[in-house]
């Protein structure tokens, strides 16, 4: 018992301290900040959901008992609830039997196990991308005009502090950022919470803590209905007022999950060629560098759930069936 504590108690405090170093307005606090759910996810994939969730409480009542209730929402609502659910995610799985008529016979194997499907929690992740991108700019108004304004004024006044002589034309920029910051922010939520997860199973497969075995990603897909829902966030997004902000933060979440099956596609296409590290590492750092050539893996991801590239590339590559006498 006093190890389930302490091992909860570290990890949480490890999370709040990294959370909030934001308060600190150094560069490196915004890493740590990012890297905030880390410490909760690989005690929810190494010891269990329930060391992350008692992590997570203790850690949201003493940034509510340090910095107020708004850090404690906060904490729990962006920090501590993807950290928990995400891990337990990773180590759901279910009892399938698998005996051959042959093996019928012989003693019963073990049950293997089917583990919660990669693309489903992708998915999820999407879902909490979406979650704390829409609850921090709930936090700037009810309204779409309000949220806009907030953002505007908070904008210009980071802009006048740098340059004070800002024109006519840096008004029209701000106009630009503001369009695109509910999407940029679903992006980046996206993006780290999927990191966090990935390292955080890297950490414990390293440790041998990991009680799954390491997911074939060239293998991940989202549901079938995924499409249907991105097609219908997009139309949305041509409405207006705090619905269109909603469903533009739902497009951007969606359009990353495809983009990283559209690299998991890209890995499976590549599997015949020779320089293979070379091109994948090639496209990492331009995807990296440059950013906006991650559109080509959205296209890539979009395309194979709709003609389904993988299948048919793995189908073609399977010996001939032996010929029979």
């Amino acid at each position: 018992m006093m190890v389930f504590g302490l091992i909860a108690l570290i990890a949480g405090a490890a999370s709040a301290l990294m959370f909030a170093s934001i308060v600190s307005g150094a560069l490196i606090s915004l890493v740590l900040f990012y890297l905030a759910p880390l410490p909760l996810m690989v005690a929810a994939i190494g010891w269990g959901p329930l060391y992350a969730s008692l992590g997570g409480i203790f850690a949201a009542i003493g940034l509510g008992a340090i910095f107020g209730l708004p850090y404690c929402i906060a904490f729990a609502v962006t920090v501590a609830l993807p950290a928990w659910w995400l891990g337990h995610l990773v180590l759901l799985g279910r009892h399938v039997a698998s005996v051959t008529p042959a093996a019928a016979i012989a003693t019963p194997a073990e049950p293997d196990i089917e583990w919660y499907p990669v693309g489903r929690i992708l998915l999820w992740i999407a879902g909490f991308a979406m979650l704390t991108t829409f609850a921090a700019l709930l936090t700037l108004g009810s309204d779409a005009e309000t949220i806009t304004s907030t953002l505007k004024r908070g904008l210009m006044r980071i802009l006048r502090a740098t340059d004070p002589q800002a024109s006519g034309e840096a008004d029209q920029f701000i106009d630009a950022l503001i369009r695109i910051a509910p999407a940029a922010a679903a992006i980046v939520s996206m993006m780290t919470l999927t990191l966090n997860l990935w390292l955080s199973a890297k950490v414990t497969a390293t440790s041998g803590r990991l009680r799954r075995p390491w997911p074939d990603l060239k293998t991940a897909e989202l549901p079938a209905m995924t499409l249907a829902v991105l097609c219908i966030a997009v139309a949305f997004c041509f409405t207006g007022g705090l619905f269109a902000i909603v469903a533009q933060i739902a497009t951007a979440a969606l359009m990353m999950a495809y983009a990283l099956t559209g690299f998991a596609v890209l890995h499976t296409l590549t599997l015949a060629l020779k320089s293979r590290t070379f091109w994948l590492g090639s496209t990492y750092a331009v995807v990296v560098v440059f950013g906006w050539p991650v559109i080509a893996m959205v296209i890539l991801g979009l395309a194979d759930a709709v003609f389904g590239f993988r299948e048919r590339f793995l189908r073609n590559r399977q010996p001939p069936p032996l010929p029979t006498s």
